[in-house]
Order: structure tokens, then sequence, then C-alpha cells
């Protein structure tokens, strides 16, 4: 099972992987949005901002997010440390139910290019 650090340093390193993608990526998140990663099995919460093409994280919570941020993640630490390493492809494990994806109509079609 995944540690809380290596789910921040995931984190971290897939918003360098965000700000270091081609054009096409770069815009789907190029965003100015709240963002929450619960990572279920450790039952904690990343919270902070999709923001100019990368992810800033302010704080890290147990349970699930406080409040309701405008893109929502859910998914095992275990999933987050393979989704970033790239041997799990969000879009099966979005289609699976293994990661959870919720926001508001117009930000899934901007962040439908990721998938």
């Amino acid at each position: 099972m995944a540690t809380i650090e290596e789910c921040r340093a995931a984190l971290d390193q897939l918003s360098g992987n965000l700000a270091r993608a081609d054009a096409d990526v770069r815009g789907a998140t190029a965003l100015d949005r709240s963002l929450s990663c619960h990572i279920t099995d450790l039952d904690q919460t990343f919270t902070g901002r999709l923001d100019g093409g990368r992810i800033r994280v302010d704080a890290v919570a147990p349970g699930p997010p406080p409040a309701k941020a405008e893109i929502r993640l859910a998914m095992t630490g275990d999933d987050l440390l393979a989704l970033v390493s790239g041997e799990l492809k969000f879009a099966k494990a979005w289609a699976s139910g293994r990661v959870r994806l919720e926001a508001g109509f117009r930000d899934l079609l901007k962040l439908k290019s990721l998938l």
C-alpha cells in the first residue's frame, strides 16, 4: 500500500508532467479550479488548485474532502502511483470505477482530452 508521502510525491510529479506536456494537454489543464484528491485506502484528502496547468497542493487532511472542490478525484494510493508512472491508463481506470472524477460539465469537456 502506498504511503501518504509517496502519494504527495506522485501529485508533485503529475504537476511537473502537466507543465511539460504538449500544447493539447496543457490547454486542457489551463483552468483555475479548486481540486481535491481523496486517497481512499489511506482516508486522506489532498486539497489545492489546478492553476495554469500545474497542480498546487495546499493541504492534506484526514477523511473525505472537507469542502466540495470544483474538480474532485478519488482513488487508492496504489492507483495514483500507477497512473502517474504510466502503468495504469486514466480512461481505463475511470471506466472501471477505480478512479472517480467529478467536475462541472464544462470542465469535464475540457479535461476529456486527457482521457
